[in-house]
């Protein structure tokens, strides 16, 4: 008897393998299953990435993305970072890359993430109410300056722009670009420390508002993996590469006026 339940168990546990199995080979028709690329980006960094009213994600990079995806036969997705913790995040594969115009820093090139080649051009500036009556950087001292947590432009006032930063009353640090422009509205705050693209988009879209001409601090963006995916850099930038040469990287491009002449891969 102990014997004959010994040999159901064992073709019990057979057929439960190899009914896994089946299940593994069957799904998706019996092909191969179809690779997810997720997209870690900043949800509230228009033009290069924002969520749209319909609740999809768009912008300049999201499209791009989308392209590569496509041209690889890849399944796409979005994931919102909290940009403060995005490394962490990518460290712990919530996503796969970071692509929402993320400034290329040596200290991410120290610490061995993966970086693509740079693709934009970019510029610190300070936006201020248009009645604010500053017309220039010196005009703040002693003022309330809001910036975005996590990002380029709080490295820089914290490093090679800080005696800029010590002229200011204070800095005003807040999670999102968005939060940063709401203080500045509510009065708490005199002007935002931002990337140009993301301020001319705002001063666009919404009347009162100003840009201080002066250009704080060069930068280029660029797309980060994490250590040991050099292949998959490889390939991301591969398609890139392609969708450049067959003209749809420059209609992507020219749906966003403001950013082109600042692409560095459509104006070598």
């Amino acid at each position: 008897m102990k014997k004959l339940i010994a040999l159901l168990l064992i073709a019990a546990m057979l057929i439960c393998f190899a009914g896994c199995g089946s299940k593994n080979e069957t799904s998706n028709g019996g092909k191969e299953a179809k690779t997810t690329f997720v997209m870690g980006i900043d949800p509230e960094y228009p033009p290069f990435s924002s969520m749209a009213e319909d609740g999809t994600y768009t912008g300049f990079d999201v499209e791009v993305c989308q392209a590569v995806c496509k041209k690889l036969g890849w399944e796409f997705k979005v994931f919102g970072v909290n940009w403060d913790q995005k490394l962490i995040q990518l460290d712990a594969k919530e996503c796969d890359c970071i692509w929402s115009g993320m400034t290329i820093l040596d200290s991410m090139k120290e610490k061995g993430y993966v970086i693509s080649e740079p693709y934009y051009d970019n510029t610190q500036v300070l936006l201020v109410k248009e009645d604010s009556g500053f017309a220039k950087s010196d005009d703040l001292k002693g003022k309330k300056v809001a910036v975005q947590m996590g990002t380029s432009g709080e490295a820089l006032l914290g490093g090679d722009l800080k005696d800029l930063a010590d002229s200011f009353g204070k800095v005003v640090t807040c999670d999102s670009f968005l939060k940063c422009f709401t203080e500045l509205d509510a009065g708490n705050a005199d002007a935002v420390f931002v990337d140009k693209p993301v301020a001319e988009n705002y001063a666009a879209n919404n009347k009162g508002y100003n840009i201080i001409d002066e250009d704080l601090g060069a930068e280029q963006y660029g797309i980060a993996f994490r250590s040991g995916d050099e292949e998959l850099c490889k390939k991301v930038q591969g398609a890139i590469d392609q969708l450049i040469e067959d003209g749809t990287y420059a209609k992507i491009a020219d749906k966003y006026p403001d950013i082109k002449n600042n692409l560095l891969l459509i104006n070598k």
